[in-house]
């Protein structure tokens, strides 16, 4: 009897440890969907807000808005597609180890675009444009450069499978249209080459078919019309003929 609730508090404790397990795994779960659902938020609003500053504000300030975008919207793409593509292609592990080299001087651009834009000294901004301009230039560039890389070597994998898959499909279909292939013509028979027998006269006639009689040859001796008939049997009730008297 100890046994079996020993059995039924262990079964009890493992069934509260997995239920206990399974709650903060859930938890865990929802609460990163929901960060990663605000931060898509916040980057979806920053970046409307970046777009609205692009298009309503003039010189530097806007210039630098428009920098930020262009890189913000440069290295989401490229990250995007690496990560997408790295569990079909291992090779990109090497190009996805680049692209977090890069991001970190891509987040200090970001910082230091960010700082400027409340600058109150604009001359000193004009001033640093241009090397900002340039930075965000070769950051860009380089993330645009992995990403098309990433694409095109999918693409190339794409086309080869494609390729391979046509010509599959042109085999089975000349398999299954196989009556429309000519079937090789079997060779006529040659004459003889030796020398020629003539056929007997009796092969043409029609008489000699099977049922027709058969006509003497020259070959055969010729049978008279009335056989002779051959010795008569004596049977003992006849009388024997008497001998002829010779006087």
């Amino acid at each position: 009897m100890e046994t079996v609730v020993t059995v039924l508090v262990l079964l009890f404790a493992v069934f509260v440890v997995l239920g206990a397990y399974a709650a903060v795994k859930v938890v865990g779960a929802a609460k990163r969907s929901v960060d990663r659902t605000i931060t898509q938020a916040r980057r979806t609003v920053e970046d409307h807000t970046l777009r609205a500053k692009s298009f309503t504000q003039l010189g530097p300030a806007g210039e630098l808005a428009q920098l930020r975008l262009t890189l913000r919207t440069s290295m989401r793409a490229t990250q995007d597609a690496l990560y997408a593509g790295v569990h079909e292609d291992e090779s990109l592990k090497e190009s996805i180890a680049l692209f977090e080299r890069l991001s970190v001087h891509g987040r200090e651009l970001e910082g230091d675009l960010k700082r400027l834009e409340a600058e109150p000294d604009r001359a000193t901004l004009t001033e640093r444009l241009p090397a900002l301009r340039e930075r965000t230039q070769r950051i860009t560039e380089s993330a645009d450069s992995l990403r098309w890389a990433a694409r095109d070597r999918a693409r190339r994998f794409a086309d080869d499978d494609l390729d391979t898959l046509s010509a599959q499909i042109d085999v089975e279909a000349g398999a299954l249209r196989h009556w429309t292939k000519t079937e090789p013509t079997e060779p006529t028979a040659e004459p003889p080459t030796g020398p020629t027998t003539e056929p007997p006269a009796a092969a043409a006639d029609p008489r000699t078919w099977p049922g027709a009689p058969r006509q003497a040859s020259a070959e055969e001796p010729a049978r008279p019309a009335i056989t002779p008939s051959g010795r008569r049997p004596v049977y003992p009730w006849q009388k024997k003929p008497r001998p002829e008297s010779t006087t």
